[in-house]
């Protein structure tokens, strides 16, 4: 199938040189009637000549019916109206009735059948004829002839033989037919040589793609190219960019997870091991391997979260989702946690819908409040509300824990780093980093202080209303 597509180079030749072909064809066309045209009206007017020539030769006897009507046509009077001695020149000279006086008697009579309209007199007509199986050129004068001892009217008839108005309609046919073909050829050759140029940089890219090496997304360079291609050049780089992204990602995600999962494998089989040699006692094996389980499920989870975010940010689809509702339902699911160390929880959340992803935004949320959980003190107060600043939605999640200190800050959402605090996975603010990007937003943690003593942390995310074409600076501390 491929190969019954139309080139571009194709394309443009044929869109080019057809019309022109097709004028061509019409102005040639055009150019042979206007020449017959050209050269008739021009040898008739030496038939025109030749018959008033003959004309005032006449004499007449008699007047009217009994005229009598005489000439003599010295061969010389013909001659001086023969331009080429291709062309032969007969002449026949007779009376209103038809009667043959002088001149080439077989030559036929005009047949005074009407006849298209001249643009000479009244009295002159031309026809076409043949004569000795020739064909001619005829035209029929009807002269008046005064004279002294008579007057009446003649018809002069003279012919001429229509193959040197051929061979010049032929000749001036053919010196334009090379003049246009020489014109044509030098369009053809300039059209192919400026779509030759103009294609140059697409076959390049072409070619430099079908060279690259599986794999390879660098970007297209292209300074040459014209810019009507431009767009298309820096959508291509728009995707490739993408695409070594998610490639970046995935190849990331493998290495992390061989890495990360390693270890509590490894603690999972030791923990089996002593529990079959009997090191241990079985209730605390079986507690240690549960424990261990759980870390290594959490962490799965989470980094398939991590995977899932970066899914998601690729696709360009989203729908309304009420973050009011999204907040509501993940509180609700946290309940038990926010009960067992009996913390003061409050939410304060109007309906607002955003555009995003449902998934990314209970993600978020249940991240963001599962780490306040985890950092507020028993008996704490944990705070959730949600605001509208010009054109943002603004979530802000308040704990009182110890907040963050100055190391901490530099290492905030490097992923499995973990703190203080053992037991977390360290991926927990990285999914909350690459949500908020991925949703053109922007998240920052701030310690919130009281007479210069930390009295907790204020997480604030701000996420766009309307989604931009571009997005924002993704975060601070």
């Amino acid at each position: 199938m491929s190969n019954r597509r139309l080139s571009l180079r194709r394309y443009l030749l044929r869109g080019l040189l057809l019309p022109i072909g097709v004028y061509v064809l019409i102005n040639s066309l055009t150019l042979y009637t206007d020449t017959q045209k050209a050269v008739q009206a021009a040898y008739d007017r030496t038939l025109l000549a030749s018959a008033k020539s003959i004309g005032e030769l006449l004499t007449v006897e008699g007047y009217d019916e009994q005229a009598r009507l005489q000439v003599t046509v010295p061969h010389a009077a013909l001659e001086a109206f023969e331009t080429d001695i291709r062309s032969r020149m007969y002449y026949r000279v007779s009376d209103v009735n038809g009667q043959w006086v002088s001149g080439f008697e077989a030559l036929p009579a005009w047949p005074r059948q009407p006849l298209p309209p001249s643009p000479y007199s009244a009295l002159v007509h031309f026809y076409d004829d043949l004569y000795q199986d020739d064909p001619v050129r005829v035209a029929v004068l009807l002269q008046p002839v005064v004279g002294e001892r008579g007057r009446g009217m003649a018809m002069v008839q003279v012919a001429e033989t229509v193959g040197l108005r051929q061979t010049m309609v032929r000749d001036i046919m053919l010196a334009s037919l090379l003049r246009q073909g020489v014109l044509v050829a030098v369009i053809i050759l300039i059209v192919t040589t400026v779509v030759q140029r103009a294609t140059r940089p697409v076959r390049r890219i072409s070619a430099e793609l079908q060279q690259r090496q599986e794999g390879e997304l660098k970007q297209i360079s292209a300074p040459d190219a014209p810019r009507e291609l431009l767009p298309l050049i820096e959508a291509t780089n728009h995707l490739m960019g993408r695409l070594q992204n998610l490639l970046d990602h995935q190849k990331r995600f493998v290495r992390d997870t061989s890495h990360q999962l390693r270890t509590p494998l490894a603690v999972l089989k030791v923990q089996v091991q002593s529990a079959l040699r009997g090191d241990v006692e079985p209730q605390t094996a079986l507690l240690e391997i549960n424990a261990t389980v759980e870390r290594a499920t959490q962490l799965a989870n989470q980094m398939l979260a991590l995977a899932k975010v970066e899914q998601l940010r690729q696709q360009s689809d989203t729908e309304r989702v009420d973050l009011a509702a999204v907040l509501r339902d993940v509180a609700l699911d946290l309940s038990p946690l926010v009960a067992e160390r009996s913390l003061d929880f409050e939410l304060e959340a109007p309906t607002l819908y955003l555009p995003a992803h449902d998934w990314m935004l209970r993600e978020l949320v249940r991240n963001l409040l599962h780490n306040a959980i985890r950092h507020s003190p028993p008996g704490g107060r944990l705070r959730i509300s949600l605001d509208i600043e010009p054109e943002r939605a603004v979530l802000t999640v308040s704990d009182q824990g110890p907040g963050l200190s100055a190391g901490q800050r530099e290492r905030l959402f490097q992923p499995f780093w973990t703190g203080e605090l053992p037991g977390g996975t360290g991926l927990g603010l990285t999914i909350c980093h690459d949500i908020v990007q991925a949703l053109q937003g922007r998240i920052t943690l701030k310690n919130r202080e009281h007479g210069g003593r930390v009295q907790g942390l204020d997480a604030c995310v701000r996420l766009p209303l309307e989604r931009p074409a571009h997005p924002p600076a993704g975060t601070s501390a």
